[in-house]
């Protein structure tokens, strides 16, 4: 017999301790700098407030996971945008964010 909890989720990969400030530093060299920084900011101070309440690390994870995501497919997202392919067909998902939040 387990003395887990049935419903414990299972940790995401655990990024290293400096991962958070050596994203931040590398989010602050690109050219998105004014745009992710802030977000990732906003992001990383909700993720501690809900470690805070939760005592649970996994949502800091998340966002450092997410935005290292975000970071590695940029050069792959700027070489689609410049090849000209037509993406009309494609949901704005900031338009979509809009309609959900009035």
């Amino acid at each position: 017999m387990s003395a887990q909890p049935d419903h414990t989720p299972v940790a995401p990969y655990a990024p290293a301790p400096g991962a958070p400030a050596e994203l931040l530093a590398q989010l602050r060299a690109d050219r998105r700098a004014e745009r992710w920084v802030p977000a990732f900011e906003r992001e990383w101070a909700a993720a501690l407030e809900e470690s805070r309440r939760t005592f649970s690390l996994n949502t800091l994870y998340e966002v450092v996971n997410v935005w290292q995501a975000r970071l590695a497919s940029a050069p792959a997202v700027d070489t689609f945008v410049a090849s000209g392919h037509d993406e009309t067909g494609f949901i704005d998902m900031a338009e979509l964010r809009g309609r959900r939040h009035r």
